[in-house]
């Protein structure tokens, strides 16, 4: 969540103090008749059980109030908040892909491929298969032509697939020898989820300004695919802009969803006259993680459960590392998260904190974690 939000003091509409709310009553009660209601009256048990109608009810009225804001609508609510701004949620998006067709021969005429023509990974059995985008024209005496395909499947299922492994034509086309996808797979996410889609909403009147501010670039680079999560934008030079995306799961975005985030962010209705918009990669720094933790003799029956909640806070931590450009490289933050998990006391090697610039990614490439044994504490 945005940490404009998180800044946000949490707040109450209504009164929903439990003993507050059953104090109030009984004592206004015990006032209208001039005597004290002892805990086995049956007066003051049937107003306890009136008490507890009004608490949930108190309670109701405060979360359905709260709700109309920002900070705490989600599902359809936060949708119909959205459409306040002309912002709807993204649906689950199909990954991506180049797909080269090569000809057996140079014809002498040209050769179309249909969009939508079908290509399966080897082994995948119809399951899961990829589909041209738009028409391609092989020029007469060339002999091969590549195209954009989006998976059959949305969401992240169609992620993953080196290039090369999409082989398999479904559709056959006369003269094509071969089809293979010469990049990567990527930009499958599932439906938007509340915590981004409530960002775009909260920053959508930036979008509104026609001079190129950093949130409108942000907030168009966001609408190219629901797989993106942070976008970096900078201004290396007067009229210029450098667009940075950042894919769920702290993924490099292959090219083809920078030219997505180009198309979107090249739009008449969206770039300004004058910007010069260049679209690329974040730059990964890479750092290694060597840390040894021990557990407290006290808890020894509980070590092989600790040792599983430290891994699992290790891993934690390597997605939290690179879930955000500019994120600086933070041991502090491991040790934390460690000794939030059961450990006694950690020792890290590595890493060393580490500045990341906005336009930078910090990524985890060797991980060594050892359980160091019992210790006193």
């Amino acid at each position: 969540m945005s940490s404009i939000f998180e800044s946000l003091k949490d707040i109450d509409f209504v009164d929903v103090d439990a003993s507050g709310i059953q104090n109030s009553i009984i004592t206004i009660f015990e006032g209208l008749i001039g005597q004290k209601l002892f805990p086995a009256d049956p007066r003051r048990l049937f107003l306890m059980g009136l008490a507890q109608i009004i608490i949930q009810q108190q309670a109701l009225i405060n979360h359905n109030k709260k709700v109309d804001l920002l900070k705490y609508a989600s599902g359809d609510v936060l949708e119909h908040i959205g459409v306040m701004y002309d912002v709807s949620r993204l649906p689950a998006a199909s990954a991506i892909t180049t797909i080269q067709f090569t000809l057996s021969v140079p014809l002498t005429s040209a050769i179309i491929i249909p969009a939508g023509t079908r290509v399966g990974p080897q082994g995948g059995g119809g399951a899961i298969y990829f589909m041209t985008t738009n028409v391609l024209e092989i020029p007469a005496g060339e002999v091969s032509g590549e195209v954009t395909a989006s998976c059959s499947l949305p969401g992240s299922l169609g992620n993953g697939f080196l290039p090369e492994q999409i082989n398999t034509p479904i559709d056959p086309i006369p003269f094509v020898q071969s089809v293979v996808n010469i990049t990567e797979s990527a930009g499958g996410a599932e439906r938007e989820s509340d915590d981004a889609f409530r960002e775009r909403i909260r920053t959508a009147p930036e979008s509104f300004s026609v001079a190129g501010p950093e949130g409108a670039y942000r907030f168009w680079a966001m609408t190219a695919s629901s797989s993106i999560v942070d976008v970096a934008v900078t201004s290396p030079a007067e009229c210029e802009a450098v667009v940075v995306p950042l894919l769920a799961g702290g993924k490099i975005p292959t090219q083809d969803i920078l030219d997505a985030v180009d198309t979107a962010l090249n739009d008449r209705t969206v770039r300004p006259l004058t910007d010069h918009v260049t679209v690329q990669s974040p730059t990964p720094i890479k750092y290694d993680i060597t840390l040894t933790y021990y557990v407290s003799r006290a808890r020894a029956a509980e070590s092989t459960s600790i040792q599983a909640a430290v891994n699992a806070a290790v891993d934690a931590y390597r997605l939290w590392q690179k879930s955000k450009l500019g994120r600086d490289i933070n041991p502090s933050e491991l040790i934390w998260r460690a000794m939030g998990a059961g450990a006694l006391r950690v020792s890290v090697a590595a890493p060393v904190f580490t500045e990341v610039t906005k336009l930078e990614i910090a990524q985890d490439a060797q991980v060594n974690v050892t359980y160091g044994g019992l210790a006193d504490d």
